[in-house]
């Protein structure tokens, strides 16, 4: 298991397929900026993150709530479940959520952490003011916008977010390195877990992340637009999600590009595995995520002899391997990543094989993997209406206007 992480994956490729994919991303990576990810150091000072926090680091402090969404949250969510505090990640103005919270934690005993790259994220400047009016203690994570304006005049410690893709920025930035320095976790082992990986991964030669970047590529030059995510530690579903995100936002571009979902595993072999199983060929690929050695894992007491002494994590092991196996007897190509163990070093080495995965399938496609341009469409909808607004029925009318002209003698 390669630096605590191994990728099994059908149909195997021959070295000659994985050899022209070699030669797409070496062709094409001077087409795009720099993979500034690899670089674990230059956007990071932890001592200034320590003379920053340290006011909020005391026994004190039980909470965490962090307002974000993509990639200013996700990396954090990754870590969130080696948390020594409790973090309430706040995506949105979703009530509940915010009540939630709000109940559950005072303004003694927590710190707010909004972050926002440009500062004009709705989702975090429209949950602001509520924590600011109950005199909740704040520490930024911004360097420019409405969001900047608005902590300089509360008062508060400010530290800047880099200008670089956010999904690919939050581990080896202030975005996720902040709030999990304070939340106790330990950022050290993270960052050399993601420095081995990256020291591995980012080579442009055959190795695990190029091979999973092939290997999806190929499958979607057979027709497959959908990678469907089955985690089964509910410790990776954090992860999972910035595959999911960083697959969708990054390849999703010049009409091409895959889709990413998921679900919880095992739960998810009683909802979509007979689609997997014998629903519509050729367009899913299913991916599994295990851990070898479970973080609190437990000893299961039964009266069936099979299952009685068995670890949990084991019995699910079990569940994860059949259905991988079934997949394959089904023929439908599908793939399995399995961790050591989702500790600090572990998430680090796995989201360096993520990013670095995705990367290469995105030169693979030939395409942008920093830029998301068709996102800002939508925010630029929403900050009008709200601005003007515009009542639910007149934006229906909107909508239906709109889908007129566009799908005009569609069906």
């Amino acid at each position: 298991m390669t630096l605590g992480i191994k990728i099994e994956y059908y149909p195997k490729m021959s070295d000659k397929l994985i050899n022209k994919s070699l030669n797409l991303v070496n062709d094409n990576k001077d087409k795009w900026d720099a993979p500034f990810f690899i670089d674990t150091t230059s956007y990071i000072n932890m001592e200034e993150i320590g003379e920053t926090t340290r006011s909020f680091l005391d026994d004190r402090i039980k909470n965490i709530i962090v307002l974000g969404t993509g990639g200013s949250i996700q990396t954090l969510l990754s870590l969130k479940h080696l948390s020594k505090k409790t973090i309430y990640p706040i995506t949105s103005s979703r009530a509940m959520e915010l009540n939630r919270c709000l109940k559950e934690t005072t303004k003694e005993n927590s710190v707010v952490i909004p972050i926002s790259r440009g500062g004009e994220t709705l989702d975090v400047n429209s949950t602001i003011g509520t924590f600011q009016k109950q005199d909740y203690k704040f520490l930024g994570l911004s360097t420019q916008g409405t969001l900047n304006a608005i902590l300089k005049n509360i008062g508060f410690p400010i530290l800047d977010v880099p200008d670089l893709s956010g999904r690919f920025a939050g581990s080896i930035s202030n975005v996720g390195i902040v709030p999990a320095y304070i939340a106790g976790i330990n950022t050290e082992e993270f960052l050399k877990g993601l420095k081995q990986g990256y020291d591995q991964f980012m080579t442009f030669m055959k190795n695990p992340a190029m091979e999973m970047a092939s290997f999806i590529y190929n499958l979607y030059r057979k027709g497959y637009k959908i990678i469907f995510s089955m985690p089964y530690s509910e410790n990776l579903e954090g992860s999972v999600g910035l595959f999911i995100q960083e697959i969708s936002e990054s390849t999703g571009k010049d009409k091409k590009g895959f889709m990413g979902s998921f679900q919880s595993a095992p739960i998810s072999q009683h909802s979509v595995l007979e689609y997997l199983l014998g629903g519509t060929r050729g367009v899913v690929i299913p991916v599994l995520w295990t851990v070898e050695k479970e973080i609190n894992d437990q000893t299961l007491e039964s009266s069936i002899d099979y299952i009685k002494g068995h670890s949990a994590q084991t019995i699910v092991n079990y569940q994860a391997d059949a259905t991988f196996q079934a997949l394959i007897e089904q023929g439908v190509p599908s793939s399995k990543i399995t961790i050591d163990t989702p500790d600090e070093r572990g998430i680090g080495v796995l989201i360096s094989f993520i990013q670095s995965a995705i990367y290469y399938t995105c030169l693979m496609l030939d395409v942008n993997w920093a830029n998301n341009p068709k996102v800002i469409i939508g925010k630029e909808i929403c900050n009008e209406a709200l601005k003007n607004k515009t009542p639910p029925e007149e934006r229906e009318k909107n909508r239906k206007k709109k889908a007129d002209e566009i799908f005009k003698s569609f069906f």
